[in-house]
Order: C-alpha cells, then structure tokens, then sequence
C-alpha cells in the first residue's frame, strides 16, 4: 500500500510539472521503504520534487501517521517524453478534454 501511496503521488506531480511543456511521464524506478507499522488511524502523504528537469524528474514522498510517525518514505525518478515519442509501439500525446 505504502508503495502505491507513493507512485501515485510522484507520479500526479510528475506529469502535471510536464504537461506546461508539452511532456509526458513514465516511471523508472520507485524505491519505497517502510519504516513504521500502523494498525488504524488516517495517513497523510506529502510529495516533493528534488528535481524537475526536462528529461528526468525526482521526486520525494513521505507518509506520516497520526501521530506524525514518518511510517514510509520513497523517492521516485520519472522520464519526461517529449509529445509524439513512441513508447511500446504506441505514440504518445497528451489529449485535452473532450478529445
């Protein structure tokens, strides 16, 4: 669960820093660790980015429970793909609604 939290963070943060230049983004590597148990209460998450280059972006994430026990933390890297690269044989662009 912590590792989805935290994908899906970086992820939403990565792609809305790429779509202003006409980017998209695909993961490269998500490195999770867990640091604390929690049996109930709420988590939050917080995603920061380290980096927002035009080819590559890092981004850290924590997850702190109610007591704001820091009980995850990653750092996920995503690749910025310029619009109309091809990605498994299939060519990217970004869609606006409607489209």
């Amino acid at each position: 669960m912590y590792a989805t939290i935290v994908e899906s963070l970086a992820s939403s943060g990565a792609a809305l820093s790429a779509m202003r230049r006409g980017q998209s983004t695909v993961g490269l590597e998500n490195a999770t660790s867990f640091l604390q148990g929690t049996r109930g209460g709420t988590l939050r998450a917080r995603a920061t980015p380290l980096v927002r280059g035009r080819r590559t972006q890092v981004w850290s994430v924590e997850i702190r429970d109610d007591d704001q026990r820091v009980v995850a933390s990653g750092h996920v890297r995503m690749l910025c793909l310029e619009g109309g690269a091809t990605v498994a044989g299939e060519s990217l662009a970004l869609r606006r609604d409607g489209e």
